[in-house]
């Protein structure tokens, strides 16, 4: 059961996608878990086959409990897994969705979400989980009637549960880091007229938003100030290898997931739009990957245009930085003598006293300003 936050304590297995004997690699989607943060597609380390599955849906496992083996087929790749007798397993029969008799059918609370999203009658669907438990299979090409969908109170759990994985998450960060703010106004007036260049012949769905210019420019500077990106574990400070940027998704239903953009100083500005456009289709559909939500190097938080004109946000441990990036507000400056009105957004940098001091700050804020006055560089 992997670990997907610095919250999470356990997870419930939902469905496997695979069998034993078959053929995997690395980063191949294997099951279905659900966390607080909603059903998580959980993704396979390493390149081999499918030998053993040791735990059947649906049951809660604590972290780090293997749940299936692997024999490796890449020459020189060992496996990282923890010994069966070093972890304790949930028995079924001790799991949150203990079966009893009740008209209500025992199905776990994505498939229930399902269901009600649907308009589907789960007591018209048969089981084919332990204890006739209701699974995602179970819903697919269903002929269910779905004029009678049934009422559930998922949604407030699921809302509940994440309020409570956010607050233990941001707990730990305030009580544990030791943080410090700085903030840069930064003037974006070539960054928006180069979009608004560069969108005059796209459709609408095709059009750059300032976010991709902005990740970009956070990559480019990181790449220049690596102390912001990485961990602080074991009371030291591990440089990340890769620039994956943790974008904080706000979901309609409240609450909110921060999946991770992978080698952001990699992309161009067209691939890393792309990104974020896809990752917050199933963000808020609640399809991501497992890796997603654990490779994060540093994390931003945009308040866009309906946001506030600053953020300082809470850094997400073991990382040792957040950006806040605020709204796009008109401000008077002056410029040559004369008074103008210039386009200014305000970039606050919460970072970690243990790892960052007050001037590399300063300079990578200043160095994030200097990429976004040439975007047609990034």
């Amino acid at each position: 059961m992997p670990s997907l936050g610095a919250d999470m304590t356990e997870g419930m297995l939902v469905e496997w996608l695979v069998k034993p004997g078959d053929p995997v690699k690395r980063g191949d989607v294997i099951a279905v878990i659900e966390t607080q943060k909603g059903a998580i597609d959980m993704e396979v380390y390493h390149t081999g086959v499918i030998s053993e599955i040791l735990h059947e849906p649906i049951v809660t496992l604590p972290v780090g409990t293997v749940m299936a083996r692997v024999t490796l087929t890449e020459p020189g790749e060992r496996a990282k897994v923890t010994p069966l007798d070093s972890v304790t397993v949930t028995p079924l029969d001790s799991i949150s969705l203990t079966h009893v008799e009740t008209s209500t059918p025992l199905a776990s609370p994505v498939v229930r979400k399902m269901a009600m999203d649907q308009r589907l009658d789960l007591t018209e669907v048969k089981g084919s989980g332990p204890l006739g438990a209701i699974l995602l299979r179970d819903l697919s090409g269903s002929n269910i009637d779905r004029t009678n969908a049934i009422e559930v109170d998922d949604a407030i759990n699921t809302k509940k549960a994440m309020r409570g994985a956010i607050a233990s998450a941001m707990s730990k960060s305030k009580n544990e880091i030791p943080h410090f703010y700085q903030s840069l106004d930064i003037e974006l007036g070539n960054a928006l007229q180069w979009l608004k260049r560069t969108n005059e012949d796209r459709a609408p769905d095709q059009h750059i938003l300032l976010l991709a210019l902005l990740l970009k420019a956070a990559a480019k500077a990181l790449m220049k100030y690596p102390d912001l990106n990485g961990f602080y574990q074991n009371n030291q400070f591990v440089h990340a290898e890769e620039i994956h940027i943790g974008n904080v998704i706000s979901l309609r239903q409240g609450g909110l997931v921060v999946p991770a953009i992978h080698n952001v100083d990699k992309l161009s500005v067209d691939e890393t739009m792309e990104a974020i456009r896809d990752i917050s289709v199933r963000g808020r559909s609640g399809h991501l990957r497992s890796s997603e939500l654990t490779d994060a190097t540093i994390t931003i938080t945009n308040m866009g245009e309906r946001g506030t004109d600053t953020v300082f946000g809470v850094i997400y441990p073991p990382q040792v930085a957040i950006i806040g990036f605020g709204k796009v507000r008109e401000t008077p400056q002056l410029v040559d003598g004369d008074l103008v009105n210039s386009e200014v957004m305000s970039v606050c940098l919460s970072a970690d006293h243990r790892v960052i001091d007050g001037m590399l700050g300063a300079k990578f804020l200043n160095a994030l300003s200097k990429q976004l006055q040439k975007p047609e560089l990034l």
